[in-house]
């Protein structure tokens, strides 16, 4: 699924959500870094109010690790804030009272929260996997292949030297907004990709 912001303020807008403000951790691991130590995701938790309603596409927006996804929903519904799901719908309010209703919540957030992680874990997995075989087979793991040709990047690195917004250039490039910020973060190691892939 096309995970670029765009993409998922459109799904949500189509979902019948009215979207204020967009929050995104681009180029920040959910996997290693808590939301609350992310710099947009501090900004987040000192924007959200009580009475806040905060959209996301799906628990893995907020991070991929169990517990810090699991404490995360649990302390935005303690401030009152009610955080609701694109994909299936999912609502997960403080206000609920009745205990039944909170210990299906619970289950819901605990489930979602671990099936974050374990895809996590699932494509860390397939990576080792696709290394070890490479190396067996006396191949060069390449890694991910480039979204970008090489014209491309110079286009994109040409843009970004002349401070053009990465929103711009991705439309210009036809490439995802998250392909530019990481040329953007690292432009060393996006050459470096197109080289390993004769690209």
């Amino acid at each position: 699924m096309d995970q670029t912001i765009d993409h998922q303020r459109t799904h949500a807008e189509q979902a019948g959500f009215e979207i204020d403000e967009v929050v995104a951790d681009v180029g920040v691991s959910g996997v290693s870094t808590k939301l609350s130590e992310r710099p947009e995701g501090k900004r987040l938790f000192d924007k959200l109010r009580c009475g806040d309603t905060l959209v996301v596409r799906w628990v893995d927006r907020l991070g991929r690790n169990y517990q810090d996804v699991t404490d995360t929903i649990r302390k935005f519904m303690n401030m009152g804030v009610v955080v609701r799901t694109v994909t299936n719908s999912m609502t997960f309010d403080g206000a609920t009272t009745d205990p039944v209703q909170q210990a299906v919540r619970d289950a819901l957030i605990a489930f979602m929260a671990a099936t974050a992680q374990a895809q996590v874990e699932a494509t860390k997995e397939a990576q080792r996997v696709g290394i070890a075989a490479a190396v067996k087979s006396g191949q060069r793991y390449l890694g991910r292949k480039p979204s970008y040709d090489r014209n491309t990047f110079e286009l994109i690195s040409g843009m970004i030297d002349i401070g053009t917004g990465d929103s711009a250039i991705a439309r210009k490039a036809n490439v995802s907004r998250q392909a530019v910020i990481r040329i953007r973060i690292d432009r060393d190691a996006a050459n470096a990709a197109l080289a390993r892939w004769g690209m």
